[in-house]
């Protein structure tokens, strides 16, 4: 039994079923007693070691670093400058992370274009999501498109003058406007559609790592045909149990795997400093995003526990958002334990920095495995760090 047919038909189910004027980027604490302080909160709130006080601390103190270094924003969430992360490197207004900006009011676009000048957007959401969020706008583009060829009218205003373009692994880089005008000067506005993660490649992720006869258990609990409702049940159940069980580490752990091209991509867009300020995002600026952030943190120096420490300001994003249809990772909510999937726990992101260097080596070993090469590195440093 082949692993990619049995993917497949996991697939068909899937497919069925403040002031602006005055807003600035808060400066980081100069106190390293401060800073001390707060990493002992994370790293004495790792799960077997949590108890209902330090649960208590350590939000108030995610609460207190949220309200320094998230950008003000109204309806745009989990919005920071990786500058604001304890001892990064990174110049000021090179690149942000966030969730998405589709829901951006005048005020936020005002903070967004005018005051921080954002120029390149990267929409890291799979196709799915943007199709949900298009509110029963039909959108024709080719499967492979990870972009919207249409826009609501409210997606028009927040996005009006942003030249939209969609990446795929085959086909490279499209234009999604209607006309191919390309403008070469400092004025140039980009959107990139560039979805790192679907359904489909959790799937094939997941069942990659199961043994055959496990699937093949799944599919002879039915003698029918492949495609029969028993048998996609069943396989849709063995992987839904496995991401369950798996949690966030094993998602984040997928990201690394099945979604190399398109980060390489994101990459290559914030080593290019004609691009700059770029700002990628996903729905809530938590999984992908923060897989995103953590690989460039990491590579120009920033220590893991400064890294885990701003990944976990995401912890009460879907709070705040209040959407249950959000997707986690491009997977439904609907399928995944909340506890375990809507939250940005420290020891998550300890564990994943923690295997990506135990399955390539470090961090630059990983970039190295998806193309982000020695001469690579130095030029995203240099836009970076200059």
């Amino acid at each position: 039994m082949r692993i990619s047919v049995i993917a497949g038909v996991f697939a068909i189910t899937s497919r069925s079923s403040s002031n602006v004027a005055a807003f600035q980027v808060a400066p980081l604490p100069d106190s390293s007693a401060s800073t001390t302080r707060r990493v002992s909160m994370l790293q004495s709130t790792a799960p077997e070691v949590e108890s209902e006080e330090e649960t208590k601390k350590w939000k108030e103190s995610i609460k207190e670093l949220c309200a320094e270094r998230n950008i003000p924003f109204q309806k745009i969430k989990n919005a920071r400058d990786l500058n604001s992360c304890n001892n990064s490197p990174i110049m000021p207004n090179r690149v942000y992370r966030m969730g998405k900006v589709t829901d951006a009011t005048e005020q936020d676009m005002g903070i967004l274009f005018d005051e921080l000048n954002v120029r390149t957007l990267v929409d890291l959401r799979s196709r799915t999501e943007l199709r949900d969020e298009m509110n029963g706008v039909h959108v024709h583009h080719d499967e492979e498109d990870s972009g919207a060829a249409a826009l609501s009218s409210s997606e028009r205003d927040v996005f009006e003058g942003f030249h939209d373009l969609t990446w795929s692994e085959r086909k490279g880089v499209r234009s999604l406007n209607k006309t191919d005008e390309v403008l070469l000067d400092e004025s140039r506005k980009e959107r990139h559609f560039v979805s790192l993660m679907d359904e489909f490649k959790y799937v094939r992720g997941t069942l990659s790592k199961l043994r055959k006869r496990d699937i093949a258990k799944a599919v002879l609990k039915s003698p029918g045909a492949v495609v029969s409702k028993r048998v996609r049940g069943n396989v849709k159940a063995i992987f839904l149990d496995e991401i369950n069980a798996g949690g966030l580490p094993l998602l984040n752990e997928l990201v690394l795997k099945m979604a190399g091209p398109g980060i390489k991509y994101v990459l290559d867009l914030c080593a290019d400093k004609s691009r700059h300020p770029v700002a990628f995002y996903c729905t809530a600026g938590k999984d992908r995003t923060g897989i995103l952030a953590s690989i460039i943190l990491s590579v120009v120096g920033v220590p893991d526990e400064d890294i885990v420490e701003d990944y976990s300001l995401s912890a009460n994003v879907y709070a705040e958002m209040n959407d249950h249809k959000a997707m986690v990772g491009a997977l439904s909510q609907r399928n995944l334990d909340a506890k375990t999937f809507l939250g940005a726990p420290p020891q998550v992101m300890r564990d994943t920095l923690t295997a990506i260097r135990k399955n390539y080596g470090s961090v630059e070993a990983y970039m190295d495995s998806i193309g982000f090469g020695p001469s690579d590195r130095e030029k995203l440093k240099k836009a970076l760090l200059l």
